[in-house]
């Protein structure tokens, strides 16, 4: 799926990247908690989030995401921005819910992947 495919279909606003809304991406992954986006997923190639601080881009960057989503009308501050741009990172806000906006992304094709921990199949 296209950047500015997720962009039409949450009604997003791109904050920056727009330069690289042709992007593909995969998969996607919604946490307000970037612990658990480190710990539980990978080849992650979006993330929705209502969290706005530094960490959501530090995260994104370390799990080489290509776009955050900030829901619920969440808008980042010029640092966030900044670093972003300089990651090449596509941010867009929405004011969809996250809930909602994972469905419709998940409706569309996009899914997850989690990381395998074991024998078990858990995570």
């Amino acid at each position: 799926m296209k950047i500015r495919e997720i962009k039409e279909l949450l009604n997003a606003h791109v904050v920056c990247g727009e330069s690289i809304m042709e992007n593909d991406v995969f998969s996607a992954c919604g946490s307000d908690m970037m612990s658990d986006v480190l710990a539980f997923v990978k080849d992650q190639g979006v993330l929705l989030t209502g969290l706005v601080n530094p960490q959501v881009i530090r995260t994104a960057e370390m799990m080489d995401m290509r776009c955050i989503v900030f829901v619920r009308n969440k808008v980042p501050n010029e640092s966030m921005i900044d670093l972003a741009i300089d990651n090449g990172i596509v941010l867009l806000t929405t004011p969809t819910r996250m809930f909602e906006a994972c469905g419709k992304l998940y409706e569309a094709g996009l899914r997850g992947k989690l990381k395998e921990t074991g024998g078990d199949g858990n995570v």
